[in-house]
Formats: C-alpha cells, sequence, structure tokens
C-alpha cells in the first residue's frame, strides 16, 4: 500500500474509536483532502480551523511552496531544511509572521514571542536566565502544592462527578504559572482575572493577515475592536497592580518571575521599563498556561480512549511512587508518564503552525526564497509524516521510550519550535506537564461523558473543541 493509500485508509477508519488492548488506537484528525480546493475556499476554512486546509500529499512532502495572492508560502516538513529555515537560516528567518505579529502586539507589546533582532536579543538574554531549566527546581513545590489542590478538589467532587477537563487544565495552569510569575500570594488573587482577560482576547483576535497576504504596507493599522481592547485593559490593570504590590512582597522573602524581572539589568545595567516587564510577563502567561493546559486536556481524552497505555501508565506511578506524591526528584523515574507528553505533543502539538517571515533573499534545500516569503515549519504535518514516523496516526507512547522506534532527531518532533527561538520555558513546561498527569492519574482516571465528539480545533492553540466533558474516577494505589 502506497503512502497516500495508508494515509486515506487510516482516516476512514473511524478514529475516534476506541481502542481494545489488542488495536491500535487512531484518535481524530482533520479530513485530508486528495485534491486541495481553490485559496479562496482554503483562506476562509483556515479562519474557522487551521487544520482543515492540509492534504494528503502536504504530509509527505519535504519542501512545497504555494502562491497566496501575493505571498510566497513554503513549508518546510523534513529535519534538514527545518534545520537549514530555523537554525542556519535563523538571522534571516527569525521574524514572526505578520498574522501572528500583529495578532498578539496589542498584548505583548515587544516581548520575547514576538520581538526579533536586536530586541530580542537584549530581551532574551534578560528574560531566558528567569525561567532557565535550572531554576524548575525551585518552582516545582508550587506546581506540587496547586496540583495536590486540584486533586483535593476532585476528590470532593467525588465518584461519577462530570468536569470540564479543558476547563479543569486550563485553571490549573493558570494558577501555577500565576503564582510562579506573580508570587504564592498575588498569583491566588488574579489568576481568575488574567485567565478571563486571555480567553476574551483570543476568541477575538485575527486568524488571517488579510493585508499582508494582499501586499499592503506593514504600517498600516489593522482594526482592533472594543472586544479586543476591554481584555487587553484588564490584564495590563492587573500587571500594574501585581508591580505596584512586588516591594511589599519583596519584604516578606516571596520569590517570583516578575520579581526576576523587576531586579534584571541589562548589559549596560539598566533596569527593563515597566511597558517590557508588563509585556515579558504576558508573554510567559501566555506561552506557560495555555499550552500545557492544551496538552494535559489531550493527555486525558486520549487515555480515556486507550486503557492498555492508561494501565502501562498506573503501573508505573503505582511503582515508584507507591502512593506518595511525588517530588521533582521522581520526574526523572518517570519515563512512561514523561512518553504519554512526548506523545500527546507529537500528535496534537499546542502550536500547530511555525511561521516566520523571510527578512531578506535566501535559499532552503537550494529552493530560491525571496524577501517577504512566509516560511513555515508545520509540527502537525512532521509529527504525522508516514516518512519519518511509524504508524504516524496511532497513540503509541512507546515510541518514544523503545531505542529501535522509527523516530526522527530533533529536528523532526518541535512541539516547543526549534533553533534559537525555541521555547525558553521549554523544561518549565515539560516538569509541569509531567507532574500534574503523575499526581492527578495517581488517584483518578477520566472517562469521556458519552455522545462527545472529540475533534482538533487550532487558531492559535490546538485545542480539543471548546470543552471537554468527562466524569471522575477515583482509584487507589
Amino acid at each position: 500500500m502506497t503512502a497516500t493509500a495508508q494515509l486515506t485508509a487510516q482516516h476512514k477508519a473511524e478514529p475516534s474509536k476506541k481502542a481494545t488492548q489488542a488495536e491500535d488506537f487512531v484518535p481524530p484528525y482533520p479530513f485530508r483532502y486528495e485534491k486541495m480546493p481553490p485559496v479562496w475556499k482554503l483562506i476562509g476554512m483556515a479562519k474557522r480551523n487551521f487544520l482543515s486546509i492540509w492534504g494528503v500529499e502536504d504530509f509527505q512532502s519535504r519542501l512545497r511552496s504555494k502562491r497566496v495572492f501575493t505571498k510566497e508560502l513554503v513549508i518546510c516538513n523534513r529535519p534538514d531544511v527545518v534545520r537549514e529555515a530555523f537554525q542556519s537560516n535563523h538571522e534571516v528567518l527569525q521574524r514572526k509572521s505578520p498574522q501572528m505579529r500583529h495578532a498578539l502586539e496589542p498584548l505583548l507589546g515587544d516581548g520575547l514571542f514576538i520581538s526579533d533582532t536586536e530586541t530580542w536579543k537584549k530581551r532574551r538574554k534578560i528574560v531566558a536566565p528567569i525561567i532557565h531549566g535550572s531554576r524548575v527546581k525551585g518552582f516545582a513545590p508550587i506546581m506540587i502544592d496547586t496540583i495536590t489542590e486540584k486533586s483535593d478538589e476532585w476528590k470532593k467532587a467525588g465518584a461519577g462527578a462530570q468536569v470540564d477537563a479543558l476547563a479543569d487544565m486550563a485553571h490549573l495552569t493558570a494558577e501555577i504559572i500565576c503564582r510562579t510569575i506573580f508570587g504564592r500570594q498575588l498569583g491566588k488573587s488574579y489568576a481568575a482575572e488574567v485567565v478571563q482577560g486571555f480567553s476574551d482576547y483570543q476568541r477575538h483576535i485575527d486568524q488571517i493577515d488579510l493585508f499582508s497576504l494582499f501586499g499592503l504596507p506593514e504600517w498600516l493599522p489593522r482594526r482592533r475592536g472594543r472586544a479586543i481592547k476591554k481584555p487587553i485593559a484588564r490584564i495590563m490593570s492587573v500587571l500594574d497592580e501585581i508591580i505596584d504590590s512586588y516591594e511589599a512582597l519583596k519584604e516578606k522573602g516571596e520569590a517570583s518571575v516578575i520579581g526576576g524581572l523587576l531586579e534584571a539589568r541589562d548589559d549596560d545595567g539598566k533596569p527593563l521599563s515597566r511597558d517590557a516587564i508588563r509585556s515579558e510577563a504576558a508573554v510567559i502567561f501566555m506561552a506557560g498556561h495555555e499550552t500545557t493546559a492544551n496538552t494535559l486536556a489531550w493527555a486525558w481524552y486520549l487515555l480515556s480512549q486507550c486503557h492498555s497505555v492508561q494501565d502501562k501508565l498506573h503501573k508505573e506511578l503505582d511503582t515508584v511512587l507507591a502512593g506518595r506524591t511525588p517530588t521533582f526528584q521522581d520526574v526523572s523515574s518517570l519515563p512512561y508518564t514523561k512518553a504519554v507528553i512526548e506523545e500527546t505533543l507529537r500528535l496534537y502539538p499546542p502550536v500547530p503552525i511555525l511561521a516566520r517571515e523571510a527578512m531578506a533573499d535566501t535559499t532552503i534545500g537550494s529552493k530560491p526564497i525571496p524577501k517577504g516569503s512566509l516560511v513555515m515549519v508545520v509540527p502537525w504535518l512532521m509529527h504525522r509524516s508516514p516518512v519519518l514516523w511509524s504508524k504516524p496516526d496511532v497513540f503509541d507512547p512507546d515510541r518514544f521510550i523503545d531505542p529501535k522506534a522509527k523516530k526522527p532527531n530533533k529536528y523532526g518532533y518541535v512541539p516547543f519550535s526549534i533553533g534559537p527561538r525555541i521555547c525558553a520555558g521549554l523544561q518549565f513546561g515539560m516538569t509541569e506537564a509531567i507532574l500534574s498527569l503523575a499526581i492527578l492519574a495517581q488517584n483518578f482516571s477520566l472517562s469521556l461523558k458519552d455522545g462527545i465528539d472529540v475533534q482538533p480545533v487550532a487558531r492559535l492553540t490546538l485545542r480539543p473543541g471548546e470543552n471537554l466533558p468527562m466524569t471522575l474516577h477515583p482509584r487507589s494505589s
């Protein structure tokens, strides 16, 4: 069977069907076109769901280009061209796409996520050490306490209680990131405010920047209505209050990321401006909250549909932890728990499209890339490529443990991006996800509510729809 026929056959195999012990579980994915619709139709589809625009050939190709109005779109879909684009050509391809910049600039300002050139270099040098992997050990107690509170909340709800796993994971990760950024005291007070502000903002930002696709000038203002301005004002108000409260908390020995930002100095000994501090706090919250929440929600869904994986996970947790709450030191002793998170990130990468704008003419794989082109690395495509992975649409955490399993090098698995712009909070996010799954799965299994059809939807991030209704089933180790 050809790779094309294989992919098509997998799509027709009712991927949402629960797996038994003896069969592979293929979770849901959007329809893949054999023959692509016209561009105008694809743009309309992308506004609703970025994942719906890809055809069968997109998953198999190495380097593809498409013309969309005035823009050349180049898709890198093999480790070698990904490395060339995001590592070797970083200087030319460091700028985020116009859509990403214009969608997020009102909220993130010149924050690390969307800045480039000198601003990015200076800010990365200041911010990266504050959330570096070496500091995660110090943040772990905050994570563990917050996750344990969620576990206690589920225990009080009782067996058979219905929860929205997506909302619950969003509140959990928001609480963790708020307490980490703002300090335990302020984080608990402001978490709900900031979460609601971000949710409202993401609901209304544009998913396609038509101005750039039509070649209109960069300086032309994008329309921003009250629906965008209101949550921005809400979030900035909270950040200002927290910054003003920092001195009092500092005297009490309260450690926080925002404290690190306020104390940071550049090479000339100058502190960050208030606007820069607000921007970076907003970036860290956005990157650390939504992505981990979506990953955990997807993990609960996948486990509920694949009992063989769930059984292996429970066995590891019961054996290693023996009923006690895990600590930071236990993270390295839970390889299967980590593999479940890694496989979830492969199938449902939180940011499924990584797009950059060429700042000058360049080449990738001997292909000329004109200035202004959009160069895209699409984890959604590459993580499911039949050339790079065996059974690419199957949920199989063992592929990350078995040394003989087919998998690409680090440039073929990029849930946190890759190259100089790789996510600075990678270790924080992985530790948070592993601890969350370990503590909660140690005490509970979740089952999907009957009749619920889960489908992946991507706007800026990839979510299992608007909600994920599941029921709680307490377990004893």
